[in-house]
This record gives structure tokens, C-alpha cells and sequence, in this order.
């Protein structure tokens, strides 16, 4: 863009101020300021980018050409290329192209991805001829099947290759293997931007393109317009489409030319829908985009399109001034035949020239002749005017074009231009970019600024607000201070029981993940413990102690041995329970200190009375507690698994089964050896008695015994301490008296440091703030001007605050206006 007005030029370094202003203040970091960034970015940017986006064959390149009235970009029926064309101003001797060309390896990507969509099972390799020249065979044959290049998605497909694989030959010593290489117009011996765009717009060497740019004479590229042209947003190549995509959401794009199909095809597509979706989330594009209904032109010979695309504007696009229905066709050509006459046939020897001869030789006719005839005869926009045009079978189309426009020269071509719609939108595009573009940054950049201003100044506000209300003696703030000791210590006793109540619901609502996994220790400790005990039960141990005890027998029953067994398991397993309950109690309560101590009101309560007032005491004797209330727990728990099961002898079980096994085994003889011989069936017997009751007690009734513990110890502990800390307030009265003064002395002293800075950052504010208005001012944007912070937000100032210019000095403080009522009443 050209230069800014004077009072813009620093416009960056003031917006950036109040930014920093908004960064220092920890309530107001959180504030998304990417907005602001984006809208700064585009307000001083040197360049304006346009990009031009929408569906292959909705006209965009046309629309570009007939906008700038000159025959640039690669235009044709169907899919064009993967190009992305930039268009910039020169002046009229420095127009120029700059060509960049896909690598081999881009080259070979799309080739190969066009095959697989064709159904080509031969990989190509574009380097011999023989595959080539397969593949072309096969994309011509594809094209006769779909009856035309344009006539399906496949047809177009089988086009794009074709222009690839001719592209790659007629262009391979330009091409590199791996990087993009890039040649000046120049280096192709054209002298001037028409030879160089006539080139680049060859289809064939437009498919292996990457980009084009162009530096070309034209006022509607003047003040940094950038126009982009991109490939289409369903191109046969997805590596393509993403191209556009990309484009439309980089921070570089800072408006949308939507140009839309539904002209000629009744509805949008799904593709097209998308598009619109996306441009709305670009911060960057906001409301500049532009919908262009291209090929209005097919509407005119169809009263059902027409009617269907009527309903979708009305329905759809609610902004009438951003919606525009134009024919590129028509637009475009009707501007390079406005230069031509009888002479050359209208353009027929020079302008269309170059149109390909049929296969007899004869000449073809320009798809834009049918166009125009059709346009002068079913249009129904000549039908009142003066224009009587007729279209005689006899003649050919092209015999007819030179006839009528013989008849009528430059006012019939005029009149086309003016309803194929591209002057309206070139008058329009035109009187955006130079009338309301820039006001419309600056706008967007203000409205953005806008909320950032108010808070910083709400803010602000704030804080002196809260500055003004701090006593600015030293007796007064510690009277003050001495005031509020007994809220101060009421608060910490009710946090402190809060916190314990948080504690304990964490614990029962198996939300404390240390917790959890010190209780799943203790249980893997049970589950392996018993496991060991049940593979190193000694049959013959236990009926060593079975005999022992009763010295006038020398044999021993099942039911001793079993006996014997149960003891010994349940006392083992009751020893392991109790370590690790006290071994999870005592990770608990350390934690639950660790945390009490890094709490605030712990702080807070060092800070009163230099102690913690018998908090980690009274927790050390909730531990015990808790410690001997588990202890006995676990006794009482395990002490019960010396019983049976109240199963293991129901009829129809495992447990009996196995029981009447091994007694049958057993009573086979009345020696050791026989009850010996059985210890593998007593074992399992044992484990079928004792893995129910051990499961049932680590993963049900323990867990809530540990958890009703906790809560009969600890919440009554807390209520109880939070009772005490406030009767503490004899001794936090004493200590607080011995530290206030130096504490209110430091406090006073950081009260003038903070409205010394307060007024200083309130006083770079406005110096922004106001540099920005100037900016908007000269852009005539009264409306959106920044809040500054002037004397009617403040009514008096303590002596010293202001110097003798009415500057704010770093050793006193204001009162703002809404505070007057509030000190009247104090």
C-alpha cells in the first residue's frame, strides 16, 4: 500500500505499547491479543493480497483477464492447472514474469496420482517415451468414452495428464530433479509480458508451472493490490485443492473473491459450501470477501436457473453489496474486441487467432462467438434497446459475429460489456481498494484495540480504586490491620477444616491417586502373601503340632491338620495386613502434611503467630490414632478367616467335593505318610476356603473400614482445631504488634511505588491511545476512537501526584470520578 498519513507512521510502535501495557498486568495476560496482531499486520502492511478461489471451470482466470482487461492467466473448459498465479503492479517498462516450475519429483507425484484415479495400473516413468506415450493413448481414450474434455470429472482428469506428460517433455531442460527452479522472462528471450503470458497461459506448460508472477501496468493493482489466482478447490489433484485452502487461511490473504458456480450449475456444491465455512474462521479476511456469481450469462436462455439462483442469493447472501453476477466470458473479450475492426474481422485475424483449425482445415469457431451470437438473438437484452440484430441460418457463426458487429460496432459491444457485469465489479473492486480499504483496516484494528482499551482502563481504574482505600499512616493501617485478626484467624480455621473435608472426600470417592496406589499395594502384599503362604504350607509341620499337643495319640485327623493350617494362614495374613495398613496410613498422613504446609492460610497463620498453632500436632495425633484404630481393624478382620466359610460345606459345591476327595485320600492309612502324600489336595482345599474371604476383605470391607476411620478421626480433629486457632488470638495480637509497624511501613512505601507506576503506565497509555486517535482521525473514523483516561475520570489528586505542567509525579495518588459518593459517605 502507499505511504500512511504522517500521524500513522508510528502506529506499530503505539499499538505495541499498549500491548505491553496489557502483558504487565497478570489479571489481563489471559486476553487473546492475535486479533489485534492480525489486524495491526494488515493496517501497515506494504501489500494487500486478494485471492481469487472457487471450483475448476467457475471462471476465475477468466474473471482476473476481464478485470484487468488483459489476457494474462491460463483459461480453458475443465480442469486448468496446479499454478498459483500472482499478480503485482510495475510500471509500464518494468512489466515482467517470473516462471518457477515443479521439480521431476512434484512432476511424477501428480502423475502418478492421476493414474490411480484413472485406473492405470502402469506406474509411469516419465522419462521413457514409450510410457508416455501409453498413457497419452489411454487419457484420449478416456476423453472419447466421456464424449469430451469437459464432459465428466474422469474426462477432466485425462486431460490434466495429458497437459502434464506434454508439459514435462516440451519443458524437461528447464525442469530440475528436486528443487523448483525459476526463470526471468528474460532467460525465454521474450521482450514483453505478452509473449511471456502467452506462453505460460499454453495449457501444457501451465500444468507443470508451480507459479507465475506477474508484474504488470494496471490502476486497479496500484497501492499494493496483490491478486492471486489459485487452482480449484476440487481439482483432480488433492495436492492442488489444499493449495487454495492453504492460501485462503494464511495470515498473508487479507480478502476473498469467491467466485461461485451455481450460475450455470442451479446449486452450490459441497465443495463450494466448505469454502464459505472456511473463510469465515481467517481472522484475517473478516467481512472482505466478495461472492461472484460467474456465467450469469446461462441464466439469461433459462428461467428455472435463473429463479433457483435468485432464491439462493436471497436465502444465502444477506449483504447485496458484497454479491456481484457477472459473465467472464462476455466481460473479457467484449474489452479486446472494442480494439478491433472489419478489417480483422472483429478480432477473428487477431484476437482469436490463434484458436486451433478443425480437422478439415477450415476455421473454428471461438467458443466466445457462439457466446455473443447466442447473447444478441434469446438473451432478451436487446429486446428494448435499439439494437436489431438477427442471426441468419444460412451464414456461419463466425459470418454472422462479423455482420452484426458491422452493423453496429462499439455500442453493441458496449452494451455487452455492460450486462456481462465485469464493469460493475471492476467499479466496485476498484472504489473498495481505493476509497474503503484502508479505512476498513484501520477499523477493524480499532474495534479490536477497543476492548483491550476498556479493560486496561477499567483495570486501572481498579487499582486505584483499591490504592485510594489503603490507610496512608502508619497507625492508621496497623489499627487497621489489628481490626481485622480476629476475621483473619476465623478464615484460617475455616479453610483449614475445609481442606481436611477435601482430604477425606478424595479418599472416599477414590480420587486420590497416591491414595489409590498405596491401597493397591496393600492389596497385591495380601494377594502374594497368601499365594507364598498356600505353596510353602508344610503338611507335616502342622501334623508334627497336631501330635504335640496331644502326647497320648500317635495319629492325627484331617480336621487337626486343617485346623492347624487355618491358625497359621490367618495369623501370617493378619501380620502382613498391619504393616501395610500402617504403611499406607503413614504415606497418607505425610502427604497430607506436605500439603497443609504449602497451603495459603498455613502461610498466613506462620505469618500471625509464627508457629502453626498446633496443626502438624494435632495431625500427628490423628495418625496414631488412626494407626490404632486399623491395627485393631486388620486383627479383628483376619482373626474371622480362622472360621470356615459359611459355604465351604454346602452340599453341590467345589469346596465339598474336593473335601470328601482328600479325607477319602487321607483315611487310606493311619501314619504320617498318608496325610503326607495329601498335602497337594489339602492345599487346594485351603486355597478354596481362604482366596474368597482374603478378596473379600482387601476389595469391600477393609476399604471402608480405612475409609470410616479417617473420617471419625480426622473431620472432628479439624472442627476442633479450626475452634482453637481462633482462641489463639491473645498471642497473634502480641507477636502482630511487634512486626506491624515495620510491616505498614513497608506496605506504605509499596502503595507510592505502585501509583507511581500506576500513573506512569496510565500516562504511556494515553500517549498511545491518543497517537492511534490522530492516526484515526486522519482515516475519518470518529466513531472508533480509543478511550483514554482524561481528567473526568478523576476528581482530585493528593498534593504531589501532579507537577506544575499537570503531569502525573511518581509520590501521590488520585481519587477517581465514581468514588466521590463513596468518600462523602466514610
Amino acid at each position: 500500500m502507499s505511504d500512511l498519513p504522517f500521524q500513522c507512521q508510528n502506529l506499530k510502535e503505539q499499538v505495541e505499547s499498549i500491548l505491553q501495557l496489557l502483558q504487565q498486568e497478570p489479571a489481563l495476560r489471559s486476553q487473546d491479543i492475535t486479533p489485534i496482531k492480525t489486524s495491526l499486520s494488515k493496517a501497515i502492511s506494504p501489500k494487500f493480497e486478494i485471492v481469487f478461489a472457487g471450483v475448476f471451470s467457475a471462471g476465475k482466470s477468466m474473471l482476473i483477464n476481464a478485470l484487468l482487461e488483459r489476457e494474462l492467466l491460463y483459461s480453458a473448459e475443465g480442469h486448468a492447472t496446479g499454478t498459483e498465479c500472482k499478480i503485482e503492479y510495475a510500471e509500464v517498462d518494468k512489466e515482467r514474469v517470473v516462471l518457477t516450475f515443479l521439480s521431476e519429483v512434484e512432476i511424477r507425484e501428480q502423475a502418478v496420482s492421476l493414474c490411480q484415479q484413472l485406473g492405470f495400473k502402469t506406474v509411469p516413468n516419465i522419462n521413457q517415451a514409450d510410457v508416455i506415450n501409453l498413457l497419452r493413448q489411454g487419457s484420449e481414450v478416456i476423453i472419447q468414452q466421456e464424449g469430451g474434455e469437459s464432459k465428466s470429472e474422469r474426462a477432466k482428469q485425462a486431460k490434466a495428464l495429458i497437459f502434464l506428460l506434454e508439459g514435462y517433455i516440451a519443458n524437461r531442460d528447464r525442469i530440475n530433479t528436486v528443487n523448483n527452479a525459476t526463470y526471468s522472462m528474460e532467460q525465454f528471450n521474450f521482450f514483453n509480458l505478452k509473449e511471456a503470458a502467452g506462453y505460460a497461459r499454453r495449457g501444457s506448460n501451465s500444468a507443470v508451472l508451480k507459479r507465475i508472477e506477474y508484474y504488470c501496468n494496471h490502476p486497479l493493482l496500484q497501492d499494493g493490490n496483490v491478486i492471486i489466482d489459485t487452482p480449484g478447490i476440487d481439482a483432480p489433484v488433492e495436492k492442488d485443492a489444499q493449495l487454495t485452502y492453504a492460501k485462503i487461511q494464511h495470515s498473508d490473504t487479507s480478502a476473498v473473491v469467491c467466485v461461485l458456480k451455481p450460475a450455470s450449475a442451479g446449486d452450490m456444491t459441497k465443495e463450494e459450501t466448505e469454502l464459505l465455512e472456511l473463510m469465515r474462521e481467517n481472522g484475517g479476511v473478516r467481512d472482505r470477501v466478495f461472492y461472484i456469481f460467474n456465467r450469469i450469462d446461462e441464466t439469461w436462455y433459462n428461467t428455472e436457473l435463473r429463479q433457483r439462483l435468485d432464491d439462493l442469493i436471497s436465502g444465502q447472501f444477506h449483504n447485496p453489496n458484497k454479491v456481484y453476477k457477472t459473465s467472464g466470458l462476455l466481460g473479457f473479450y467484449g474489452s479486446q474486441i472494442k480494439q478491433t475492426t472489419q478489417r480483422d474481422r472483429f478480432g477473428l485475424d487477431s484476437v482469436f487467432a490463434e484458436n486451433p483449425k478443425g480437422l478439415d482445415g477450415k476455421e473454428e469457431t471461438p467458443q466466445f462467438v457462439y457466446a455473443f451470437n447466442n447473447y444478441c438473438v434469446n438473451s432478451g437484452k436487446l429486446s428494448s434497446t435499439k439494437f436489431r440484430v438477427s442471426v441468419n441460418a444460412f451464414e456461419t457463426p463466425n459470418e454472422n459475429y462479423v455482420r452484426i458487429l458491422g452493423d453496429w460496432g462499439n455500442e453493441l459491444i458496449e452494451k455487452l460489456i455492460q450486462d456481462s457485469g465485469t464493469e460493475e465489479f471492476r467499479t466496485a473492486i476498484t472504489r473498495y481498494l481505493a476509497e474503503e480499504k484502508r479505512p476498513q483496516l484501520f477499523k477493524n484494528l480499532a474495534d479490536d484495540l477497543e476492548d483491550v482499551c476498556m479493560k486496561l482502563k477499567k483495570h486501572y481504574q481498579n487499582v486505584q480504586r483499591n490504592l485510594d482505600s489503603q490507610p496512608q499512616e502508619i497507625e492508621t493501617m496497623k489499627a487497621q490491620e489489628l481490626q481485622r485478626l480476629n476475621q483473619q484467624l476465623q478464615q484460617i480455621g475455616r479453610e483449614f477444616s475445609e481442606h481436611i473435608t477435601e482430604e477425606i472426600n478424595q479418599i472416599i470417592n477414590n480420587s486420590c491417586d497416591a491414595f489409590e496406589a498405596d491401597f493397591k499395594q496393600l492389596q497385591s502384599r495380601m494377594i502374594r502373601r497368601l499365594d507364598e503362604l498356600l505353596d510353602s504350607f508344610s503338611v507335616a509341620d502342622a501334623y508334627r503340632r497336631a501330635t504335640i499337643s496331644h502326647p497320648r495319640n500317635a495319629t492325627a485327623p484331617l480336621i487337626a491338620i486343617l485346623v492347624e493350617a487355618f491358625y497359621y494362614l490367618a495369623n501370617q495374613l493378619e501380620d502382613i495386613l498391619i504393616e501395610s495398613s500402617q504403611q499406607v496410613v503413614a504415606n497418607y498422613f505425610q502427604r497430607l502434611i506436605e500439603r497443609i504446609r504449602k497451603s495459603e492460610y498455613y502461610r498466613k497463620l506462620y505469618r500471625l503467630l509464627d508457629h502453626d498453632g498446633g496443626i502438624e500436632q494435632q495431625i500427628r495425633i490423628s495418625e496414631k490414632g488412626v494407626t490404632q484404630a486399623l491395627v485393631s481393624a486388620a486383627s479383628v478382620e483376619c482373626d474371622r478367616f480362622v472360621r470356615e466359610s459359611p459355604r465351604f460345606y454346602d452340599e453341590g459345591t467345589f469346596s465339598i467335593y474336593q473335601f470328601r476327595q482328600t479325607l477319602l485320600q487321607t483315611s487310606q492309612g493311619y501314619d504320617a505318610e498318608s496325610i503326607v502324600e495329601a498335602e497337594p489336595a489339602i492345599r487346594q482345599l485351603l486355597k478354596l476356603d481362604f482366596e474368597p474371604k482374603v478378596s473379600q476383605t482387601i476389595r469391600k470391607s477393609f476399604r471402608q473400614t480405612i475409609n470410616q476411620t479417617l473420617k471419625t478421626q480426622l473431620l472432628p480433629m479439624a472442627d476442633q482445631q479450626a475452634d482453637e486457632i481462633l482462641q489463639l488470638y491473645p498471642q497473634a495480637r502480641t507477636y502482630l504488634e511487634k512486626t506491624l509497624e515495620q510491616e505498614a511501613e513497608e506496605k506504605i512505601a509499596n502503595n507510592r511505588r505502585l501509583l507511581s507506576v500506576l500513573a506512569e503506565n496510565m500516562e504511556a497509555y494515553n500517549s498511545a491511545a491518543s497517537n492511534i486517535n490522530s492516526c484515526l482521525q486522519a482515516m475519518q473514523l470518529y466513531d472508533h476512537f480509543l478511550p483514554v483516561i482524561g481528567n473526568a475520570d478523576f476528581i482530585y489528586a493528593i498534593p504531589g501526584l501532579l507537577d506544575a505542567d499537570g503531569k502525573f509525579a511518581p509520590n501521590g495518588f488520585m481519587i477517581s470520578d465514581g468514588l466521590v459518593d463513596e468518600v462523602a459517605e466514610v
